[in-house]
Parts: C-alpha cells; sequence; structure tokens
C-alpha cells in the first residue's frame, strides 16, 4: 500500500462518529455479559443437579446395604412397623424437593441449558443422566411406592392380626431387588453429571 492509500485509509477511519465505536464496544460487552450469566446459570444448575442426584443415590444405597439386610433379620411385628415409620419419615420436604423430585428437575433442566454446538462434549453425558435417572424414577412410582403404601394400609402393627402374612404381601425380596437396579442407575446418572462437571470446566476459561 503506497502512503496516499495508506493515507486516504486513514482519513475514512476517522470518519467513522467515535460514538459508533462506543456502540460496538457497548454491544459486544453485552453479549459477554448474558454468554457469562448464563454459563454461572448452567454450572449452577450442574451442581445442584449433581447434589440432588448424590443425596438420591445415597438414600436408594443406604436402603440397599443396611436398612433392608437390617431389617430382613427382625421378626414380623418390628419389620412392619419400622417399615411403615420410616417410609412416613422418608416424605418429606427435605428429601422429595431437595433429593428424589429436585434430581429430576435439575438434571432435566440441566440437558435443556446444555443443547448446541457448543455444548457437544457435555449434552451426551447429561442427557445419560437423566436417561438413567429416569428409569430409577420409574421403578420407585411403579414399584417400590406401591409397595410401601401396601404396608402403610395395613394399619398399625399393634392392630393386626396376621403380621407375618402382610410381610409376606409386602414381598420384601421384590422390593430389594428394584431398589438395586435403581441403586445402580442412579449411581450411573451421578457419576455423569460428575464428569459434566469436569467437563464444563474445560469447556469454559
Amino acid at each position: 500500500m503506497s502512503s496516499r492509500e495508506a493515507g486516504a485509509e486513514l482519513a475514512r477511519a476517522s470518519e467513522v462518529p467515535i460514538g459508533h465505536h462506543v456502540e460496538t464496544l457497548a454491544l459486544r460487552r453485552g453479549h459477554e455479559g448474558r454468554r457469562g450469566a448464563l454459563n454461572t446459570l448452567r454450572v449452577a444448575v450442574l451442581i445442584a443437579s449433581t447434589i440432588t442426584m448424590g443425596l438420591t443415590a445415597g438414600a436408594f444405597t443406604l436402603y440397599a446395604h443396611t436398612v433392608m439386610p437390617g431389617l430382613g433379620r427382625t421378626d414380623d411385628r418390628t419389620f412392619v412397623g419400622a417399615f411403615q415409620s420410616m417410609d412416613k419419615a422418608i416424605i418429606n420436604p427435605w428429601f422429595m424437593a431437595g433429593g428424589f423430585f429436585g434430581a429430576l428437575v435439575f438434571t432435566a433442566l440441566a440437558v435443556a441449558l446444555h443443547l448446541g454446538e457448543d455444548w457437544r462434549s457435555i449434552l451426551p453425558w447429561v442427557g445419560a443422566a437423566l436417561a438413567l435417572y429416569l428409569v430409577a424414577f420409574v421403578i420407585t412410582i411403579g414399584v417400590n411406592v406401591p409397595l410401601n403404601d401396601a404396608i402403610k394400609a395395613a394399619g398399625d402393627p399393634d392392630r393386626i392380626a396376621d403380621l407375618a402374612s402382610v410381610r409376606a404381601q409386602f414381598n420384601e425380596a421384590k422390593w430389594a431387588a428394584w431398589n438395586n437396579v435403581r441403586t445402580v442407575t442412579s449411581l450411573g446418572a451421578f457419576g455423569c453429571l460428575t464428569w459434566a462437571l469436569v467437563l464444563f470446566g474445560r469447556a469454559t476459561p
């Protein structure tokens, strides 16, 4: 470029109003601000889904390796009474909102927030977590909850004439077997979300 051409280019640049440069800079900063806010929301939802999933998986696991084996060694009166009491206690806002339903809601929201080409490395793991947890959720609603409701419907253990029959109808072997399945799937979901958090950290500055 000759000195004349360079001078002409400089003259044209100087004709651009300063306000235009300021406006362009403001728009760029606004875009970066919105992107930063969305990333903050994404990581917050990922953390929330990981925590709630971990709490839920922990509850299922506790039943698998401690609660059900322990109850299995008790007499019929103790089994029926203890199971009724635990099932009533676990239906509370802390577990239902902060664990069981919270894991579903936060993981589904995490999937929605990671749609798009920029998050191709993260979306499969979050999607897998949602699919695995849906299995655990359906098992709980379709198998475990009806069995829980049936044993509670039997009434006060002190007024049940045939406790052995109530325990047999509850079918603790079936309950424990399906609990093992939801334990494995929810732990798998927890692992997927944990890895998604690692990938998110690598993908963002």
